[in-house]
């Protein structure tokens, strides 16, 4: 049994040894492409022809006009809103703004979508030819951020189909027109991305974009804003290869996981001599793998034609004048905010944080507008500040498995706390413990500095009670005092842990490294 058993195991050393050369020599052998298409649902009031609420987890089928039903009569009347955010984040990205584009009908037919076709930009959209500038920071993966331009083909508005439900146990479909007509705004990428942490960090960087303009509330668990993402492998050199598509990626870590799963099923294909085919697949986040969907339709399918219902939209592109209801470009303009990466380049200049530093508080509007609050007033240490948020808040959270935008503790409890670890009343652990009190207690009424007091968390600064303690250390281990007098000098940190562990992280070991180094020296 053990020789059967040790064959085995080298049997499975040897095929894994040899997938891992093989794999070498197939990621040099293909290259991967990957292009991205995004709907971002746009955060209006009202739907994007029809005068229906546009918002998220309504009572089904409660937000549907006669319009989004597709009762004959009814005719689509263009939200102006929708137009302005749409030309807002194509200046934010850009793009050349069209002065005058069309809108078509894309024929498709499902429940979900009650006239038969979507009406969309096609032809003529909104804006094209613009770009987005991101920085790929993905620590494990990437050892150093770089930066990165996608370029975008257009960004077009249409109208959201509604949504399917399928009961199992009844064995029918029903289907719910509250997203039937909401506002998309689509936004089409050239395929020039490499692997899926390039692609999670375009959708984050374009998240944070949208979230900064208010086009967009970027939730993606909501399906505000949703990924799909067109791979293919060609050999260095070659044209684009066939492509598959993964529809509907719901978050920014599935997306570098659908993608690099996707880029992996290709390689494994096309390397035993396969041939990919052209088809729409899914992303399962659970089994972590994609699923085949369908075989991808080609365009003639779609039978595109002018929308007959609606005029051309025509924009102002010269002058800073609404004249006859036509929207002017440069007045939009003049209203665009701070966007992220101006906010790292002024992270770093006047705060001098390191990229890395900068990119990770951008990342996370929440830690950003924490380091904001606590910096205004020049007092604390910025780099102190962010480096208690990006390593001790987020620990923190990481363990209770919070996301930053939940987290319960104010300004006000962080200032208290930040203070009183920069004064040395508290030691970096204790912070953490009194992190995770605050976020366990929920109450923004409670204060850092009662829970220190009520646990005995309180550092002792008094050189006189620290030198007692250390004099204990010294007595109670006179063979690790013997080894640092014979030169032996590694045995401080020994030493030190053990007065760490006797005064429970209740002393400061800056003063407290101080006195013991005296007092072994004064010993000799």
């Amino acid at each position: 049994m053990k020789l059967i058993k040790l064959y085995h195991q080298f049997n499975y050393k040897s095929r894994l040894a040899s997938s891992c050369r093989f794999s070498t020599v197939s990621n040099k052998k293909w290259q991967s492409v990957v292009g991205l298409e995004v709907h971002a649902q746009l955060n209006t009031e009202t739907k994007l022809f029809s005068g229906a609420q546009n918002v998220f987890g309504g009572v089904v089928n409660n937000c549907v006009s006669l319009f989004d039903a597709a009762i004959p009569g009814t005719l689509p009347v263009l939200n102006r809103k929708c137009v302005e955010l749409g030309i807002m984040t194509a200046l934010a990205l850009s793009c050349k703004v069209n002065e005058v584009s069309t809108f078509d009908r894309k024929h498709y037919f499902y429940a979900d979508l009650p006239a038969g076709y979507q009406i969309t930009q096609q032809k003529a959209p909104l804006a094209s030819d613009g770009s987005i500038d991101f920085q790929v920071f993905t620590p494990g993966v990437h050892k150093k951020p770089y930066r990165k331009r996608s370029k975008i083909k257009q960004i077009q508005l249409e109208q959201d189909s509604g949504k399917s439900l399928h009961d199992a146990e009844l064995k029918r479909s029903l289907v719910d027109l509250n997203r039937a007509g909401a506002p998309l705004m689509e936004l089409v990428f050239e395929p020039d991305l490499e692997d899926g942490e390039e692609a999670a960090a375009l959708v984050k960087e374009l998240v944070l974009i949208v979230q900064r303009l208010g086009a967009c509330t970027g939730r993606m668990e909501e399906g505000a804003l949703r990924v799909d993402a067109n791979v293919s492998l060609r050999r260095p050199g070659d044209p684009l290869s066939t492509r598959t598509e993964i529809k509907n990626i719901g978050s920014v870590r599935g997306v570098a996981g659908a993608i690099r799963h996707e880029i992996e099923r290709q390689r494994a294909i096309l390397n035993n001599g396969g041939r990919i085919i052209n088809e729409t697949r899914a992303w399962d986040a659970i089994a972590r793998v994609t699923i085949p969907m369908r075989d991808k339709e080609v365009v003639q399918d779609y039978r595109y034609m002018p929308e007959p219902n609606l005029p051309p939209l025509r924009v102002n592109l010269t002058t800073k004048d609404d004249h006859n209801d036509i929207l002017s470009v440069l007045l939009i303009q003049d209203k665009l905010p701070v966007l992220p990466e101006e906010s790292r380049k002024q992270l770093i200049q006047e705060f001098q944080l390191r990229p890395e530093t900068a990119i990770q508080l951008v990342n996370e509007p929440v830690l950003l507008e924490y380091f904001q609050k606590l910096t205004t007033d020049n007092k604390r240490s910025s780099n102190k500040v962010a480096n208690l948020l990006i390593n001790d808040l987020l620990t923190v959270l990481n363990k209770r498995k919070l996301d930053v935008d939940d987290c319960p503790i104010t300004v006000k409890q962080l200032k208290e706390l930040t203070d009183m670890h920069l004064s040395k009343d508290i030691t970096l652990d204790v912070c953490r413990k009194v992190l995770d009190e605050l976020i366990a207690l929920s109450d923004s009424d409670i204060s850092p500095l009662k829970v220190v007091h009520e646990k005995g968390w309180i550092l002792t600064s008094n050189e006189d009670d620290i030198k007692k303690l250390c004099v204990e250390v010294l007595e109670n281990n006179p063979k690790l005092v013997k080894q640092y007098k014979e030169g032996k000098i590694k045995v401080f940190k020994a030493l030190m842990g053990i007065l760490f562990k006797n005064s429970q992280n209740k002393v400061d070991m800056a003063v407290a490294s101080r006195i013991m180094e005296g007092l072994l020296k004064n010993d000799k």
